[in-house]
């Protein structure tokens, strides 16, 4: 079996080199770990949270925020003292074993890039409401190309590209919050302090109960997804140990602050029960204090946070199958690293995949891609898991070995450690019992059983070969 953890570091305390470009800056990391997760599940997706659980979405995005809080305090700590392209799947077969990090590296790798079909599709369709001469299918293919280009150019460039991406994303919430805010006490033009006659006054704040808090839990805790790209992308960095340090402590407040702030203006301003399905809370808010032309400035913020994602997610995608490649869990062809440090081949199969993903959406996009999103539905929380199992496990080895590494330590370990594990499973086991949420539990359990399986397989097939070397020396 491998050694849990590498040999103890020289005296300068550095880490093995990886073979990858250290392009990217503090500054990067930060708005990559923003970018990674503010999208059209915020900007969108959350009037359905609204529509679920009324004014207490606030508390059902606590709930969800301070999980992911856990989990990413969790691999932050690892991060920091071993810097790994692979991030969580180097832990996971550092802490249990090769088939947990073949499975945690695969199940992240699958859920990026069919992820990457749906933001590729997303962006499409806005573009064509802009432009309809110009068909769907053309204008995935234009970001399909763009951002394969983006990933394949030396990786400060890709840190400038997305830098900037989401850096229009944040001064979107932060002046939706500022106007809100404004509009909450009157001082906006033709406003009126509102008090918490809006908060209270349809069913009150919770009205929908302590269940409709869950519920909405469940239908915004995955927005979180996202988080885990800064820590791929710390290997990349100057100073990678730092540089984690530092973006895992900066994004993860600067999202809670953005997600609950949000919802605490949308909520405050406007009854619950007025939300349209499919109508983006945050056009709705602008609207409603005034705010020219709302629809058209959402749907550049929304196109600009898709194209964000996509770039951000084929960039994880490519690192982590990379690192597999590292590690003997996928092809070895895909260790190519160009001249400025680039793994070009692993971009190329991360983009095939989502070209393919992106096809079976055009053509079935009520059947068989259907299929694919349900399976990557619940695989966020199965990554998770490993990563809080990891941690775990992985604690007492980095006190004994580097303890000089433990520069970003698990709060109250272990017992929050357990806390989000429990947290996880309670999840899981609603989702069980969600009409909605099921299908997603048991299509993605499918996908991670086979996943396992292929694992498993593989082990065996080593074993019997080391087995059959071992016999055959004299």
């Amino acid at each position: 079996m491998r050694d849990l953890l590498p040999d103890p570091p020289a005296s300068t305390g550095e880490l093995p080199a990886e073979p990858l470009s250290h392009g990217l800056k503090q500054r990067h990391l930060t708005m990559l770990g923003l970018g990674g997760v503010i999208g059209a599940g915020l900007f969108v997706g959350s009037g359905v949270g609204i529509g679920i659980a009324g004014p207490a979405i606030i508390c059902s995005y606590l709930l969800a925020g301070v999980l992911a809080m856990l989990v990413m305090r969790a691999l932050g700590e690892m991060s920091a003292a071993m810097p790994a392209s692979g991030s969580f799947s180097v832990y996971a077969e550092k802490a249990l074993g090769r088939w947990a990090g073949f499975s945690a590296g695969w199940l992240y790798w699958f859920l990026l890039v069919v992820v990457l079909a749906v933001e590729a599709t997303g962006a499409a369709k806005i573009a064509n409401g802009w432009l309809p001469s110009v068909d769907q299918w053309v204008w995935v293919l234009v970001f399909m190309v763009v951002f394969t280009v983006s990933n394949l150019a030396a990786v400060r460039n890709f840190g400038e590209f997305e830098f900037w991406f989401a850096a229009l994303k944040v001064g979107a919430i932060v002046l939706f919050l500022v106007l809100g805010t404004l509009a909450v006490f009157g001082m906006l033009p033709d406003t009126d302090p509102v008090g918490t006659a809006i908060l209270t006054g349809h069913g009150g704040f919770f009205p929908n109960g302590a269940s409709g808090v869950v519920a909405g839990m469940l239908a915004v805790v995955f927005a979180f997804g996202g988080l885990e790209v800064v820590t791929i992308a710390a290997a990349e960095s100057d100073d990678p140990a730092k540089s984690v340090a530092r973006a895992v402590r900066s994004a993860v407040w600067r999202i809670l602050f953005f997600y609950v702030g949000s919802m605490l203006v949308i909520v405050a301003l406007l009854p619950w029960d007025s939300l349209e399905p499919g109508q983006s809370p945050y056009v709705a808010v602008l609207d409603s204090i005034g705010v020219p032309g709302a629809g058209q400035i959402m749907d550049i913020v929304i196109f600009v946070a898709l194209l964000s994602a996509l770039n951000a997610n084929l960039y994880g995608s490519s690192r982590m199958i990379f690192s597999l490649a590292e590690r003997g869990e996928a092809p070895e062809a895909l260790l190519k690293v160009s001249a400025g440090g680039v793994p070009r081949r692993a971009v190329f199969a991360s983009v095939a995949f989502g070209f393919v993903s992106v096809v079976l959406n055009l053509l079935w996009p009520d059947t068989i891609f259907l299929y694919m999103l349900n399976a990557v539905g619940a695989v966020l929380l199965f990554v998770w898991a490993l990563i809080a199992v990891s941690q775990l496990k992985l604690r007492a080895k980095i006190e004994r070995d580097m303890p000089e590494r433990l520069t970003l330590p698990m709060w109250l370990f272990p017992y929050a450690t357990w806390a989000a594990l429990v947290a996880m499973a309670a999840v899981l086991v609603l989702m069980l019992f969600d009409d909605s949420a099921r299908p997603q539990l048991l299509w993605s359990s499918g996908a991670a059983g086979a996943v396992l399986v292929v694992a498993w397989i593989r082990e065996v097939r080593d074993r019997r070969r080391r087995q059959e070397a071992g016999a055959g020396r004299p």
